[in-house]
């Protein structure tokens, strides 16, 4: 038996996770809208060895402007560069289920996975930002489960288009005159509750078979979705045993589902403040914090939480009475509210552990002090791997990947090369077999 492999992913978060990254002495404010950023950051994470690049998605203005950055280019496009700019990353896009429909982003995810030689993925989300609802002719949020029904039967239609070419459908021989075998072409002519998709997709099967399924669920309904169809599944947890529970209890839920355990590479989010001694990691935190208007980072919080800021009071813990939001993101709620309960942390210092919100952990230390985390997360089987997020990019990526990779390396924790050239090679995913594909013939013995 092979031995495990780690798996780590970088999420480009404009110039870094924490808001004030854009402020620091080395960013280019520009950023968020420079291609040759994210192709750049790109770069340095293949020069890591990193399974893919990921990025995340909210089609509307999701923060202050006066402030700071925040996700403006679409990311199918940034990745096709991205793609065409480098040669064995993987690239994943992030693309709601509720403001779109299968047809046509199946149709994009399968471009991008042929574009880029079968290196894509599609992290399916299912949008609880009222803003973007507005933005698509919505007066609210549709309701939490609802939403997810719709994420459900979304992902089956889109897998269905994604194997309606069958790998040997397309012929292309010039002497007979044979473009395809349009009997291994196959309508999917889906109707349900949500939608009517006859199918089939112009576009052929890429070489991985099918784009990789990327989910983020925390919730209930969540994880559901994301034991029933995701390949790659993003948490968040702040504690190893938390870590290990998720794991678990997804790997449980997708056997109910006829998965196998070993399907799922779970990836819990993770942030990285690197110095070269500790002195000097915290004295890089401490900056990008007072860089950092707390203002701002309690307006962030009181959004996240679904609650009037004025609640909120720097200098105390969070209110007793924080009702679970029905529409909004549970997943980050629950981090945040946990994480700040659990260390009896005020708001201002439940800020700071966070790295001004959210919800997904922080380290702050040396490469050998990230290393050791990181491998006791592995080990323990809290994680399968990490989505990195670096506090600045590409300072701090750059910081991981001269430090950290060749530490993890030593230990023979990480891949000193790829071994693959897909993304689903990169992961240690099966190719998935076709839903429309005959099996074999089996011949008689006599």
């Amino acid at each position: 038996m092979s031995k495990r492999q780690l798996h780590l992913n970088v999420n480009i978060l404009s110039s870094g996770f924490y808001a004030s990254a854009w402020r620091t002495t080395d960013a280019n404010p520009f950023a968020f809208a420079d291609i040759g950023h994210y192709v750049r950051a790109a770069q340095i994470a293949e020069r890591g060895k990193f399974d893919a690049v990921f990025l995340a998605d909210q089609p509307a203005i999701n923060g202050r402007l006066d402030f700071g950055p925040v996700l403006a280019l679409e990311p199918t496009i940034v990745l096709t560069a991205v793609a065409a700019a480098t040669k064995n990353i993987g690239v994943i896009a992030t693309a709601s289920s509720t403001y779109n429909e299968p047809y046509n982003l199946a149709r994009r995810i399968a471009s991008l996975d042929l574009v880029s030689g079968g290196r894509a993925g599609w992290n399916i989300v299912t949008t609880a930002n009222p803003a973007v609802a507005r933005n698509f002719g919505f007066d609210d949020v549709a309701q939490h489960r609802e939403r997810y029904v719709r994420a459900a039967e979304f992902a089956d239609v889109v897998k269905q288009l994604w194997d309606s070419w069958e790998d040997d459908a397309f012929i292309g021989d010039k002497a007979s005159g044979q473009f395809a075998d349009v009997s291994r072409i196959h309508a999917i002519n889906h109707v349900g509750p949500h939608f009517s998709v006859a199918g089939p997709l112009q576009v052929p099967r890429s070489p991985q078979g099918r784009p990789v399924l990327v989910q983020a669920g925390g919730s209930d309904d969540g994880r559901e979705l994301a034991a029933r169809h995701a390949e790659a599944i993003f948490s968040v947890a702040q504690t190893l045993e938390e870590g290990v529970t998720y794991a678990r209890d997804i790997r449980a839920r997708a056997l109910r589902f006829g998965r196998q355990a070993d399907e799922i590479v779970v990836l819990p989010g993770l942030t990285t403040i690197i110095g070269a001694t500790e002195e000097e990691a915290q004295r890089r935190e401490k900056e990008l914090w007072d860089l950092l208007p707390e203002s701002f980072a309690l307006d962030r919080l009181a959004t996240q939480l679904q609650i009037d800021k004025n609640r909120l009071k720097l200098d105390e813990p969070l209110p007793d009475d924080l009702p679970l939001p029905e529409n909004g993101s549970q997943t980050f709620f629950l981090a945040a509210v946990n994480f700040g309960r659990r260390n009896n942390l005020t708001a201002r210092q439940l800020l700071r552990g966070l790295g001004g919100s959210t919800g997904h952990r922080v380290i702050v230390g040396t490469p050998e002090t990230i290393a050791d985390s990181i491998e006791e997360w592995f080990n323990a089987g809290a994680a399968d791997g990490f989505n990195l997020m670096p506090d600045v990019v590409p300072s701090g990526l750059e910081a991981f990947v001269n430090g950290v990779v060749p530490e993890l390396q030593r230990r023979g924790l990480f891949r000193t090369e790829y071994s693959g050239s897909t993304l689903r090679e990169h992961f240690g995913l099966r190719r998935p077999e076709n839903l429309f594909a005959s099996p074999p013939t089996q011949v008689k013995s006599a």
